[in-house]
């Protein structure tokens, strides 16, 4: 089944999902059932309504807009997000990114409008048309579901909760958790308490901190996404430690402390929050930063079966000649396989990072024969929690090894890094107090440090402008308009800050050992549209998976330009 699009919702395909309870279908759409006056996930396990019965909306917010109220036997509002806010980048889709970071909570539908660069007017016409509801109503949507989540996970007062989840009174936040609900505040948490079977087991709420369970579509990589967060890991404002990944964050209101582990079928989230109000904007960044709204069934979909395809014709001229090499591990293992032990070798070794491969790496020409290769499903192209940062921690990776920028932004965050409460001791320095005072504190080539600290000049002027309300052809304008930032860096930023689905980083020393590898030329791409970032990480960690998996030898740092 393919995703479903917002704008034409297909009947047959809708209903199809929710008679098999499909739940890669949840968030994608929703079942607003006439007879009973309700909307659910396709994943509901209550009966298939009849044909006669059932409608198919966008957003929750349509359907709250209609008159319908939320199931609470599925929470519909508690499915992942919809992957289609990523894979389009039109206006819709840019406006539900800042609305999940709580712009218009913070400045109303005009912010909204002036940061998407059109009128009050035309922005709610467009989000009418392409998502059933106005950016009042998609926001109202945002501060119903940041509501229930605090009345039934914590303690916290019902007026904390009111202002905390965005309503401005408390009267309007009773209002909309009934309308939404069809329960009161009160009833709601009693329920949710009877349901643990224990009135006193509620997260606690001291110092604004609450445990979160974060839902994805499965299947997840976890080893990939456990290797990237430990690898990157800067002491002083970030820690890995037992498979849990702890840093601190900026926030609207403040900031916040959140504790990360991956489990079964969900992230488990501890977050320690500054202010309460910043809790919806960073469950939202979270879930950027793990690329949780992700469809990996779809993505496999395409890539597996072109990947092999691609793969017989560029394995045929070498399968005689190479008979001692496999792209296959013993027993089908796939060609990127990375388990936790693999991980630990690479974390252990010095390493390039992701950069501009030299123009003597070649691409296209495979070095073993097989006749297929597979890719280990449910792979994740990690977002990022901090525009500025993400850029600014980029750029001082240029041309050293992860350990190296590690230790290059460990020293600037403990310089320049205002401290906080917690297991983690600091923050990432603003960019106006790196723009003034960067140059003092970092090291290297002299022009490498005049382009961070222009960047975080820039950044700090308002001249560069990162949130994800961008379009990724603009964005990359403006990156590749600073002093150092070369296309690969530009790609790579635009990737991980617009969660960009379809950009190659064909220029990556890593991504071409890996296509190297496979046999697979990145001069011919168009067969993996709209999922070439997924590409770009299969490449990346089949080049690790190899290095990990070949015997020790002296490590050395490889160069990278850009």
């Amino acid at each position: 089944m393919d995703c479903v699009t917002i704008t034409a919702l297909d009947f047959e395909q809708c209903y199809r999902a929710v008679s098999t309870r499909d739940s890669r279908f949840d968030g994608q759409f929703f079942t607003a059932v006439r007879t009973t006056g309700i909307y659910c996930r396709p994943s509901c396990p209550a009966i298939t309504p009849k044909r006669a019965n059932v409608s198919f909306l966008p957003t929750a917010a349509a359907a709250q807009h209609e008159g319908y109220r939320a199931c609470r036997r599925c929470l519909p509002d508690a499915a992942p997000g919809s992957p289609l806010w990523n894979t389009r980048a039109d206006l819709a889709a840019r406006a539900m990114r800042l609305i999940g970071d709580g712009v218009i909570e913070r400045g109303g539908v005009p912010a909204l409008a002036a940061t998407l660069g059109y009128s009050q007017r035309q922005l709610t016409r467009v989000l009418t048309t392409e998502l059933g509801a106005g950016p009042l109503a998609l926001a109202r949507a945002h501060r119903a579901h940041t509501a229930r989540l605090l009345i039934q996970t914590t303690a916290m007062p019902m007026s904390d909760i009111a202002f905390a989840a965005g309503f401005a009174s408390i009267r309007q936040f009773n209002d909309t958790v009934r309308e939404v609900f069809a329960v009161s505040p009160t009833t709601m948490r009693t329920e949710a308490q009877r349901v643990r079977k224990d009135p006193g087991q509620t997260t606690p709420t001291a110092n604004g901190t609450l445990s979160l369970r974060l839902p994805f579509r499965e299947p997840l990589d976890r080893a990939w996404l456990e290797w990237f967060l430990s690898a990157h890991v800067v002491p002083g404002m970030e820690l890995w430690e037992d498979q849990v990944y702890t840093r601190n964050l900026r926030t609207p209101h403040g900031h916040s402390t959140a504790r990360l582990s991956i489990r079964g079928d969900h992230v488990r989230a501890e977050l320690a929050l500054h202010d309460m109000r910043d809790l919806a904007p960073t469950v939202a960044r979270v879930r950027h930063l793990l690329d949780l709204d992700a469809d990996p069934v779809g993505i496999d979909e395409v890539l597996g079966a072109d990947a092999t395809a691609a793969l017989r014709e560029g394995a045929t001229s070498t399968r005689r000649g190479s008979a001692t090499s496999t792209r296959r591990g013993s027993a089908g293992r796939p060609v990127d396989a990375f388990d936790a032990e693999d991980a630990r070798r690479v974390r252990t070794a010095t390493l390039p990072d992701v950069g501009s491969a030299p123009a003597t790496v070649g691409t296209g020409t495979s070095r073993a024969g097989a006749d297929r290769v597979v890719f280990t499903p449910g792979i994740r192209v990690p977002g990022c929690l901090d525009g500025p940062e993400l850029l600014l921690r980029t750029m001082i990776g240029q041309q050293i090894s992860v350990s190296a920028a590690a230790t290059h932004t460990a020293r600037l965050v403990e310089a320049l890094g205002d401290q906080v409460e917690g297991p983690a001791r600091r923050l990432f320095p603003t960019p106006d107090v790196i723009a003034e005072r960067g140059a003092e504190v970092l090291t290297g080539p002299s022009r490498r440090i005049r382009s961070i600290v222009g960047a975080a000049a820039a950044l700090a002027a308002g001249d560069l402008q990162l949130h994800a309300g961008r379009t990724a052809a603009e964005l990359r304008r403006d990156l590749l308009a600073l002093d150092g930032v070369g296309p690969w860096t530009a790609d790579y930023v635009t990737m991980r800050l617009l969660a960009d689905p379809d950009i190659l980083l064909d220029t990556d020393l890593v991504v071409r050992q890996g296509a190297d590898l496979l046999g697979i030329d990145l001069s011919d791409t168009a067969r993996w549209a709209p999922w070439r970032s997924y590409l770009s990480m299969h490449l990346w960690k089949t080049a690790l998976s190899r290095r990990a998996a070949a015997p020790k030898r002296p490590a050395r740092s490889a160069r990278k330009t850009d």
